[in-house]
């Protein structure tokens, strides 16, 4: 079974919340026709989209053809609304977890939805987790990197964290707002270019030597787009626990066999980097990714494995076998 971890769905239409809530930034679906649609927040552009973001019928099409047999439904960053205040944000959170748990369950061979949750508020976010588990049968959910200004090592955020073990809830991190270096990313699409890639690597760094992992070992945690640039920092950032002694006072374990705990999606955006992630972390802990359906993703995540020239069995794991057990597929299913 092919399963695609990182796909992006809004749904096909809501309310406006800044009418229900207060003016803010709230993103908001301003259709054109059955097909085309923008995506803004408040009175600001923010994307152009088509009827692949909230079409079933669309993504199922696309997925026969790309050869897919599995997509996982989360929202884009821009409807984290960690800035929101957080019972509004509860809400808007819970109207996206009942649209993709409605699609997975009327297509539970082919869709699996993930949760968002309100972490500018952790005591809402568990609340929130919990009912996705355990009524709405999501078992993943979607968090930003720095949630509402918030590193991964927060204390703040490390009862949501012992939350999603106790629930057997997996974790994926994408990059969102605010980004490392943001004011320098002004230009060129920086910010998705450059400030994804360096924004993860900060937050993997951070969830390690904050010492997450070391507390909580049977945290599953992925990170998109193949880890960012984290895989090509690590070496650096275990030979500066080695030799400063900083990293000795943060964890009692050199940072690479943290991060080998550690899963990653597959989108690297090269063979060659894709063949680097899987030699440093292994094929058990790489899942196929593809950012469906934005133009920064795979437009073909299976070839986009095979172009890595990798052996049978790594990529039977690649493409499906890592996120069956990441995911809890193979366990017993929870009814919505």
């Amino acid at each position: 079974m092919r399963v695609d971890l990182h796909t992006h769905l809004v749904p096909e239409g809501w309310e406006d919340w800044a009418s229900r809530y207060g003016a803010g930034r709230w993103p908001r679906l301003v259709r054109h026709d059955a097909c085309r649609a923008t995506i803004m927040t408040g009175d600001h552009f923010f994307r152009d989209v088509d009827d692949r973001s909230w079409s079933p019928a669309r993504r199922l099409a696309d997925m026969e053809r790309l050869g897919i047999d599995r997509q996982v439904l989360s929202p884009p960053p821009v409807m984290f609304c960690y800035w929101a205040e957080p019972r509004a944000g509860q809400a808007f959170a819970r109207m996206q977890n009942e649209t993709v748990a409605a699609i997975a369950h009327r297509h539970p061979d082919r869709f699996t939805g993930m949760a968002t949750v309100p972490l500018q508020d952790p005591g809402l976010a568990i609340e929130e987790l919990r009912h996705c588990r355990e009524r709405l049968g999501l078992s993943s959910v979607e968090i930003g990197t720095c949630p509402a200004g918030r590193d991964l090592d927060d204390p703040a955020l490390f009862p949501f964290f012992e939350a999603c073990v106790g629930l057997a809830v997996a974790v994926f991190v994408h990059p969102a707002t605010p980004l490392v270096g943001q004011e320098r990313l002004a230009k060129h699409y920086f910010p998705l270019i450059v400030g994804n890639p360096l924004e993860t690597a900060l937050a993997v760094s951070s969830l390690i030597y904050g010492g997450v992992l070391e507390r909580l070992p049977a945290l599953r945690i992925c990170f998109a787009h193949g880890g960012g640039a984290f895989p090509f920092t690590l070496a650096r950032l275990n030979h500066g626990w080695t030799v400063r002694p900083e990293g000795r006072a943060a964890i009692p374990k050199e940072p690479r066999e943290y991060a080998r705990r550690i899963y990653f999606d597959s989108l690297t955006l090269s063979a060659r980097n894709l063949r680097f992630l899987v030699d440093e972390f292994g094929a058990d802990r790489v899942m196929l990714g593809s950012d469906y359906p934005f133009d920064m993703g795979a437009a073909d995540p299976v070839a986009a494995v095979a172009a890595a020239g990798l052996d049978d069995g790594a990529r039977a794991r690649i493409e499906g076998a890592t996120a069956v057990r990441f995911l809890g597929l193979a366990g017993p299913p929870i009814t919505p």
